[in-house]
């Protein structure tokens, strides 16, 4: 017996987002109140993750927030010839104020505003936690990061734009792309692509993954959200539409029939499987897509 249409397509809906959009503005008006040492700095501050991309489903919890510095930027020159990059070197010099010295003021912001306790250094981000009227929220504090793809002269560049910060102690550096993603997913749940089933679709399957995990058929961190999202973005665009059972049955088929190895994370920046660790593994994939079709074979409610 396989998955009615009717559970499928509660396993679509999205989430709540007031409150995520209510912790946004928060984090952003701590990091701008008065006496604030960001103040003057060009800086800006947007969700990331399931929220952003309006994939989040009930029962996600912290948001994810990216506090970016433009007025200083990290480029990528390889991709330009060395007539490019001599005329990049004339428009653009070394900043004394880098990413650790945004980092420590974006600390002593959100702690003043937060208070010291509501405020604790991660790996990767600064934890914010929650309260009645505001989510705990992982704030990644970034410099803008640019791949250069052309460098003709200040008014004739062309780049992608990504992120780039450093994990604490090691200093491992990370670079994303969360707008890419973000433009990405807009662009193949459109009319003319999947005609706005890419996104519920995406919610489905990850409404499945929990119950695959609250059942004890996988472990929890099996299928973490980012990569599944962008294991699905891989997906041929037909296969997302007409209804949530054609599309849950279609989509398993054809990921089980893939080898994977060549799929792009939803930005398109970047493989989604390799050694690092913000990839995911093939055989991670290839365990959750197997679940997925015994869960679709075995179905008893």
């Amino acid at each position: 017996m396989s998955i009615p249409e009717s559970q499928l397509e509660t396993w679509s809906h999205q989430g709540a987002v007031t409150t995520a959009a209510a912790t946004h503005e928060s984090v952003r008006a701590a990091l701008s109140a008065p006496g604030s040492p960001l103040l003057g700095r060009g800086f800006e501050v947007y969700l990331q993750g399931s929220y952003r991309n309006t994939t989040n489903i009930r029962g996600d919890s912290d948001v994810d927030l990216v506090c970016q510095l433009n007025d200083v930027f990290f480029p990528d020159l390889s991709a330009l010839d060395a007539y490019q990059r001599h005329l990049y070197s004339q428009h653009f010099s070394d900043a004394s104020y880098g990413w650790h010295e945004f980092r420590r003021d974006c600390l002593a912001s959100l702690r003043a505003y937060y208070g010291l306790g509501a405020v604790i250094e991660g790996n990767k981000c600064l934890k914010l936690s929650g309260n009645p009227g505001r989510l705990p929220a992982d704030v990644v504090v970034c410099l803008q990061f640019r791949k250069y793809v052309r460098f003709l002269s200040y008014s004739d560049q062309q780049y992608v734009e990504g992120i780039r910060f450093f994990t604490l102690p090691e200093g491992r550096e990370i670079i994303n792309y969360p707008k890419p993603h973000y433009d990405n997913g807009v662009a193949k749940n459109a009319s003319g692509r999947t005609n706005g089933w890419y996104k519920p679709v995406v919610r489905m399957f990850k409404n499945a993954r929990t119950y695959l995990a609250e059942h004890g058929d996988i472990p929890d961190d099996l299928a973490p959200s980012y990569f599944l999202e962008c294991m699905l973005y891989n997906v041929r665009d037909w296969y997302f539409g007409q209804a949530y059972h054609a599309s849950y049955d279609g989509i398993v088929q054809w990921l089980l029939a893939q080898g994977m190895q060549d799929f792009r994370c939803q930005n398109e920046q970047e493989r989604l499987f390799g050694p690092s660790p913000e990839q995911w593994s093939v055989e991670s994939a290839q365990a959750i897509v197997s679940r997925f079709y015994i869960l679709w074979e075995t179905w008893g409610g």
